[in-house]
């Protein structure tokens, strides 16, 4: 017979232990997962979690994804925390850093040229950004991927291939992130049609409008970026073939199938390489030099006396390198000029000149409409009318510190460049805006930068004066562009990463 005390020290006992059980089983990770994801509800550096359990079974409660962006012009890394409370993933937290500019200006990846190895340690301080900001027990499941845009792709097939070998063989064995499989494209130059897609993504992700059970109207995003310039947006046709209009989009290789969320999109996407805006001040500038050596094709010494150009303010001047076509007649790769704006108060009309002519409407169209360089597009006055249209990158950095809001019609960039281009005499509009009458003294381009961005809106794309856009660097507290959109298929482990067994030492 067991006795009543007897009886009582069982009982205790077993409430001790089931109590000790549940404690640890409570702080344990799940083990529903393939791979580690902590099921408490706040991180190490502190962000909260909205819930304890993980919506899928398969996955973990809380996983990170390391994106860096190597432009043309510097590198970026977007170390990304989700949960993964819903059916989609949601975006909890966002650390952004970039490289430091070097002297000349360029910090990215194709500075580097023939010195891979440098432009790999060049990602060291982005890397160790990741480092601590990643907690220990999520390092060796974080993947961590590198896109090379328009810059790395300008540089040539044999000195690109040197630095992204170079890049991954420093990230596979100096951290203990998994690198994306080469196969998945875990170090590549991105194709131009994924890099419009992503930064697609990215928006209307942030946005809401794609990712939930609703079916909602997508914005268009425009992204300037310094060697090319993509467009991307949901064409809405008539469903009846009345007035000429097509039902669908058409064939090719603009037309992008993409499944997100649940939902099928057929997205029109074009990347414009070459359109960027550091390639476009290079084509205009080109221009310039060209009219200059038709007047004087024997006598080269204006060479080395400034140049009048339209698209510099007035009474200012910069020095600039520009790059020649091989077939040029000066024989070289590039010359260095100094070009000097008007002494007349305004020449902005003589400048919108230059940054339409090497739009190239005049081009042969072969599937039409087209919208400039005899690049097929549908109609944005026809097939996407009134839905928003976000631009960002370099049209949100030469139209913010002048003060535009975050939303304004083509007229009012219109006015804004008239007032630029008119130069000292003009700026007084500017007086009451944080650091802008600095900005404008420091950069004797401002008035070819934001010709060529009303150029490329309103004659390239063919939007009317009227038409609103939205400007905007984040959303929600999260960085714009394709990172985030690239990120989010990272978190399945058919992206093309395992966990790392050894973390590096």
């Amino acid at each position: 017979m067991v006795s009543q005390s007897q009886r009582s020290r069982w009982l205790k006992t077993g409430a001790i232990v089931g109590f000790i059980f549940m404690v640890l089983l409570w702080l344990s990770p799940s083990k529903s997962s393939s791979y580690t994801g902590l099921s408490g509800d706040k991180s190490a550096s502190g962000v909260q979690t909205k819930c304890t359990k993980s919506h899928d079974s398969s996955k973990p409660l809380i996983q990170y994804a390391l994106m860096i962006d190597a432009g043309s012009t510097g590198s970026r890394i977007h170390v990304y925390r989700f949960n993964n409370c819903g059916p989609t993933p949601e975006l909890e937290n966002e650390i952004f850093e970039q490289t430091a500019k070097k002297e000349g200006g360029s910090s990215g990846l194709s500075s580097y040229k023939e010195d891979a190895e440098g432009a790999a340690k060049s990602l060291d301080p982005l890397m160790e950004v990741a480092m601590s900001n990643v907690p220990a027990e999520y390092k060796s499941c974080t993947p961590v991927a590198v896109k090379a845009t328009a810059g790395l792709r300008l540089l040539g097939a044999e000195m690109s291939k040197n630095i992204l070998e170079a890049v991954r063989t420093r990230l596979e064995t100096v951290y203990p992130f998994p690198v994306v499989s080469r196969e998945k494209g875990g170090v590549e130059i991105m194709d131009g049609s994924d890099e419009g897609v992503y930064a697609w993504i990215t928006t209307n992700y942030l946005l809401g409008k794609i990712g939930g059970p609703d079916e909602n109207p997508t914005a268009a995003v425009f992204d300037l970026g310094g060697g090319s310039t993509q467009i991307v947006f949901q064409p809405t046709f008539e469903k009846s073939k009345a007035g000429g209009m097509p039902e669908h989009l058409a064939e090719g290789d603009h037309k992008y199938e993409l499944k997100f969320g649940g939902h099928e999109f057929d997205l029109y996407q074009h990347s414009h390489l070459g359109y960027g805006l550091m390639s476009a001040r290079n084509s205009i500038n080109l221009l310039v030099l060209d009219a200059m050596l038709a007047k004087n094709p024997k006598d080269l010494s204006w060479l080395k006396t400034p140049i009048s150009n339209p698209c510099i303010q007035p009474n200012m001047e910069k020095e600039v390198e520009i790059k020649l076509p091989a077939d040029h007649a000066l024989g070289k790769a590039a010359v260095t000029v100094i070009m000097a704006g008007p002494k007349e108060t305004t020449a902005a009309p003589q400048c919108r000149a230059l940054t339409e002519k090497i739009l190239k409407k005049e081009a042969d169209c072969t599937l039409a409409p087209c919208s400039f360089n005899g690049v097929h597009q549908p109609s944005l006055e026809k097939t996407f009318a009134r839905e928003d249209v976000y631009i960002f990158s370099y049209f949100f950095d030469r139209t913010d510190p002048l003060g535009m809001p975050s939303s304004f019609t083509l007229n009012e960039l219109h006015q804004l460049t008239a007032n630029v281009c008119g130069g000292e005499e003009h700026w007084s509009v500017f007086a009451g805006v944080e650091n802008a009458l600095t900005e404008l003294r420091d950069r004797p381009d401002w008035c070819m930068d934001l010709n060529f961005m009303l150029s490329l809106l309103h004659t390239g794309y063919e939007m009317p004066l009227s038409r609103e856009v939205k400007i905007a660097k984040k959303i929600k507290g999260n960085e714009l562009g394709w990172c985030l959109g690239a990120s989010l298929p990272l978190l399945s482990q058919e992206s093309g990463w395992t966990c790392r067994i050894k973390e590096v030492s």
